[in-house]
């Protein structure tokens, strides 16, 4: 079977089973989907946020700024369109939501080797070519860098999402595989920031170069002076964080015009961690890049 039959096929038979369930009520995941979930097959905007170690889908109603559902799946380099293509149609399934109202896809990635996937995905699947977010992508946001075309798109938007909801001068700090630092100028620019490794990996690396040492989870310890071996790395690598990130903090206020007044912004995964051992986080928002993608695509489609 060719892959535009069997496209053709997944298609037709998921969509056309999707359209005959759509209507069932469905349980919701307060993890996973965001209440006032609607089945009046309103028109609906896919944002996408492809990173190196998971991806997170937002859905929007098209021209309107209410983040309705919102999942997220480990990245799996290996998967293929169909696989992803599956995926999605569940988690739509599982909200009461149907793909087949999907008007538009926009995407951020910072995985090369997945945006032919999902490009693949929005075409065959959805019915529609995604935007995806490049240093190119005019949606004002002044790249002050010496290089626009290394930066990452997800530092792009969480610039834009930031001075859109929380005005500048900011820094938005990403609890990722690495811990990005994004400074904001006064006016909306990215100027540019630093990159550390993250907590897992650090923690993995220390694992992985001394034979007694073990993995633990990624929590603070009752005080910063260990009394096991557990403790005493989550002391290291919890604490030593804090110490990297109050650092450079206090290092890029000092660099930012109007630094002293810069507002921190905190996302990613491990964001919540941090947030609760450091007061220089003025603000945890999980949802940072999608609502940034979706004011891309607002910019984007003005006039």
């Amino acid at each position: 079977m060719s892959v535009e039959q069997h496209k053709s096929e997944s298609a037709q038979v998921d969509f056309a089973a999707e359209r005959s369930e759509a209507t069932q009520p469905r349980l919701q995941s307060s993890e996973r989907s965001m209440p006032g979930i609607r089945n009046d097959d309103a028109p609906l905007l896919l944002a996408v946020d492809v990173s190196n170690t998971g991806i997170k889908f937002g859905v929007f109603p098209l021209g309107g700024d209410k983040l309705l559902a919102r999942w997220r799946i480990a990245t799996d380099r290996e998967k293929t369109t169909d696989e992803y293509a599956m995926v999605l149609v569940q988690l739509f399934r599982h909200a009461g939501l149907q793909v087949t109202d999907i008007r538009d896809v926009i995407m951020s990635t910072v995985v090369p080797a997945l945006t032919p996937t999902f490009q693949a995905m929005a075409v065959q699947y959805l019915g529609h070519e995604a935007i995806v977010v490049t240093h190119e992508t005019p949606i004002g946001v002044p790249l002050l860098v010496d290089n626009p075309w290394e930066i990452g798109s997800d530092r792009i938007i969480s610039t834009l999402a930031a001075h859109t909801f929380y005005g500048g001068p900011a820094i938005t700090i990403q609890f990722g595989t690495a811990t990005s630092f994004d400074c904001v100028s006064a006016e909306g620019a990215f100027l540019g920031g630093a990159i550390a490794p993250g907590l897992g990996i650090s923690a993995e690396a220390l694992v992985h170069a001394a034979s007694r040492l073990y993995q633990v989870e990624l929590v603070p310890p009752p005080s910063a002076l260990g009394a096991n071996t557990m403790h005493n790395m989550q002391s290291g690598i919890i604490f030593g964080h804090v110490g990297l990130v109050e650092g450079l903090v206090t290092r890029l206020r000092a660099e930012i015009p109007g630094g002293e007044h810069a507002k921190v912004i905190a996302h990613g995964g491990l964001a919540d961690v941090m947030a609760r051992v450091t007061p220089c986080i003025d603000t945890v928002d999980s949802n940072l890049l999608l609502n940034g993608l979706r004011v891309a695509y607002e910019r984007l489609h003005r006039g």
